[in-house]
C-alpha cells in the first residue's frame, strides 16, 4: 500500500513540476526577482496580527497535491495564518490569479526539536481541493530518499529579506544555490557536525546569496533529468553570523527523507 501511495503522490499526476511560464534561470551569483508566477508552487504563509486584524506574510510553503503543502515546522505557533497561493508581488492584494486559505489542518512532525533543528517539517491542509491553473501548480516530490550530487543547481525563493539587514522583498525572489554535499557542510571549516544531519540538504555558501528571514518553509527547488521541478528542501536555518556568510550555506530540511511520513499524514488525514 506505501507503494502505491508513494508512486501516486510523487508523480503528482496532472503536471507536478511543470509551470505555465517557466523561470529565468539565472546562474550569476545574488538573488533577482523571479519571473511571475515562474514558480507556481511558492506559498506565502501569513499570520493574522492581535492588534490590526491583517495579515503579514512570514514564512514560504510548498504546495505538493491539490490539497497539502509543505513548510517547516518552526514557522508554525498559536497565531491564526492563511495561506496565499499564486502570489507575485506581496503589495499587490487584489492580484490576478492568487487566491487564500484559511488552512483546515496543520500537522507539525512529531519529533521536532527546536533546540537541535531536527525534523524542521509541517504539513498543511487546504479545506477543499483545489483547481490547478496557470499561476497554481504543485511541485513534484523527489523519490524517497535522493539525495542530489555536490554542485547540482537547485534555486531558493521567497520573499524573505535581501540583505541580512533590510526590509523583505516585495516581489518573489529567487537565487541559485548548488548543492554542498553532506561531507563538505560538515567539514569543520564549514558548518561542522554539530547541527547538520543527513536529513538536511545543504546549498549555497559562496558568500553571495542564500535564505534569509522570511524566506523560513519555502522551498529547494532543483530540476529533474525529465525537466520537472521537485522540490528537496524546505529552508529550515542558516547561519547567525548572516544570511550570505562564505561556507555556511542555508540549510534545508530534505524532503526525500520524509516521503514515508507526508504519505502517513496524508493518508491519516
Amino acid at each position: 500500500m506505501e507503494f502505491l501511495l508513494l508512486a501516486l503522490f510523487v508523480s503528482g499526476a496532472c503536471g507536478c513540476g511543470l509551470p505555465t511560464f517557466p523561470p529565468a534561470l539565472n546562474r550569476v551569483v545574488g538573488g533577482v526577482d523571479a519571473k511571475p508566477h515562474s514558480w507556481p508552487w511558492q506559498v506565502s504563509l501569513q499570520f493574522k496580527g492581535e492588534t490590526s486584524g491583517r495579515f503579514y506574510h512570514t514564512c514560504g510553503g510548498t504546495l505538493i497535491s491539490n490539497q497539502w503543502i509543505i513548510t517547516a515546522a518552526h514557522c508554525i505557533g498559536s497565531r491564526t495564518y492563511r495561506v496565499y497561493l499564486g502570489k507575485h508581488n506581496q503589495k499587490d492584494y487584489s492580484e490576478a490569479g492568487s487566491i487564500s486559505f484559511s488552512p483546515a489542518k496543520i500537522v507539525v512532525h512529531e519529533d521536532w526539536d527546536r533546540q537541535k533543528l531536527c525534523n524542521d517539517i509541517a504539513l498543511i491542509k487546504l479545506p477543499n481541493p483545489i483547481t490547478f491553473s496557470h499561476t497554481v501548480k504543485p511541485a513534484c516530490l523527489p523519490d524517497l530518499g535522493k539525495i542530489l550530487p555536490h554542485n547540482y543547481p537547485c534555486y531558493v525563493t521567497g520573499w524573505g529579506r535581501i540583505e541580512t539587514i533590510g526590509p523583505s522583498a516585495n516581489m518573489l525572489q529567487q537565487a541559485l544555490l548548488p548543492v554542498v554535499d553532506y561531507p563538505t557542510c560538515i567539514s569543520p571549516d564549514w558548518w561542522g557536525n554539530n547541527l547538520v544531519t543527513n536529513n538536511m540538504v545543504c546549498a549555497g555558501g559562496d558568500g553571495e546569496k542564500g535564505g534569509c528571514s522570511g524566506d523560513s518553509g519555502g522551498p529547494l527547488s532543483c530540476q529533474s533529468s525529465s525537466g520537472s521541478w521537485e522540490v528537496h528542501g524546505v529552508v529550515s536555518f542558516g547561519s547567525s553570523l548572516g544570511c550570505n556568510y562564505r561556507r555556511k550555506p542555508t540549510i534545508f530540511t530534505r524532503v526525500s527523507a520524509y516521503i514515508s511520513w507526508i504519505n502517513t499524514v496524508v493518508t491519516r488525514n
